[in-house]
């Protein structure tokens, strides 16, 4: 099993090394959470050669993870973040009419899965991110005076391609840490099956997000070729034991491109692949998601047809099926489903 040392308990074991006392992790951690510091020389609360320490042994600032590059739009702000050996990855904030802040942050820099439709896979996969470069994503927008809401493990990578991903949510669900409820958490997989069963029995109140995307076994094998190793019916029995084990609903995220999977004999299919499930498909909510353009994606496809994408909204409605159409953010800055790439070849090779 996957195990590193968080920077947390590498702070922690580092203040017993050179004999400070316990109180001392608590009133570092009590800066960083409850008063919103990241830099060590900022924490009056420390004696001021502790604090030379710790910025000689860690850094000046908390954070593993620097900004390069931030842009915003309406309720969007996606910041590049360049991490420790130069990679780079894309987290978006956003932030709610009704007033929350939510964030979709990454937990792979690239991808190596190479789903047909989304940009990030044209990177390749670069490397796992770490559990602390995952969290430090949150963590810096918490810095910033943001409030956490909700996170979604919806950015670039394959969260459950990552066995960090299982560390950095103990770090955002520790009441000493972050201290968020794994209710306010949710995991996107393309259908790993070993770590759904993972998910299911270390963290059964996180929500799991399948994206399915096709029905139709042999049409979701071409636009996303994972589907050859994890079949589709493989993965719906596994999602059936989720629900059977968490009694929790599970979504499904659809996205709609169009000529493709965007067909009224789509939606029938996905009625018929639901119904036939546990409890009749009633703890399965479908997420219709329209496709957004990109570049940088290896196939392109149109702008989403308005009259298909509410066809099949109404075909599952009138069905019993759970759904809503899933509203769109950041379009215009590259931040929306499938867009996370953006410029992140040219500022590589530019800084």
């Amino acid at each position: 099993m996957l195990k590193t040392s968080t920077k947390y308990e590498k702070i922690q074991h580092y203040l017993r090394n050179i004999d400070q006392p316990d109180y001392r992790f608590k009133q570092i951690i009590h800066s960083i959470f409850k008063e919103r510091i990241g830099d060590f020389e900022k924490m009056d609360v420390l004696p001021k050669t502790l604090r030379q320490q710790l910025v000689k042994e860690f850094g000046t600032n908390i954070l593993s993870i620097d900004p390069v590059s931030e842009q915003s739009s309406q309720q969007i702000h996606k910041v590049l973040f360049r991490l420790p050996d130069s990679n780079r990855v894309e987290t978006v904030g956003m932030r709610f009419k009704a007033g929350w802040h939510s964030f979709c942050i990454s937990s792979q820099c690239g991808c190596n899965l190479g789903c047909k439709f989304c940009a990030t896979g044209a990177i390749g996969l670069k490397r796992n991110l770490t559990a602390d470069e995952i969290t430090d994503q949150v963590l810096y927008f918490y810095l910033q005076g943001q409030s956490l809401d909700s996170v979604a493990f919806m950015g670039m990578g394959e969260p459950l391609m990552n066995g960090h991903v299982f560390s950095a949510l103990g770090i955002l669900t520790d009441s000493t840490l972050f201290g968020l409820s794994p209710r306010r958490i949710t995991v996107s997989t393309v259908g790993i099956i070993p770590n759904i069963r993972r998910m299911t029995h270390d963290y059964p109140q996180v929500h799991l997000t399948f994206s399915l995307h096709s029905p139709f076994n042999e049409q979701r094998s071409s636009l996303m070729p994972v589907n050859d190793r994890f079949p589709l019916e493989d993965v719906m029995n596994e999602l059936d034991d989720h629900i059977r084990v968490t009694g929790k609903k599970v979504y499904i995220a659809y996205i709609m491109l169009p000529g493709f999977n965007d067909s009224i004999d789509h939606a029938k299919a996905v009625i018929k692949l639901l119904k036939g499930r546990i409890h009749s498909g009633k703890l399965y909510h479908v997420n219709i998601i329209r496709y957004n353009p990109t570049i940088d994606a290896p196939v392109h496809y149109g702008i989403s047809n308005e009259r298909k994408v509410d066809a099949f909204y109404s075909e599952l409605k009138s069905a019993g099926i759970h759904v809503t159409i899933r509203s769109q953010f950041g379009i215009d800055i590259n931040a929306a489903c499938g867009q996370l790439y953006g410029q992140y070849q040219k500022i590589n090779k530019k800084s």
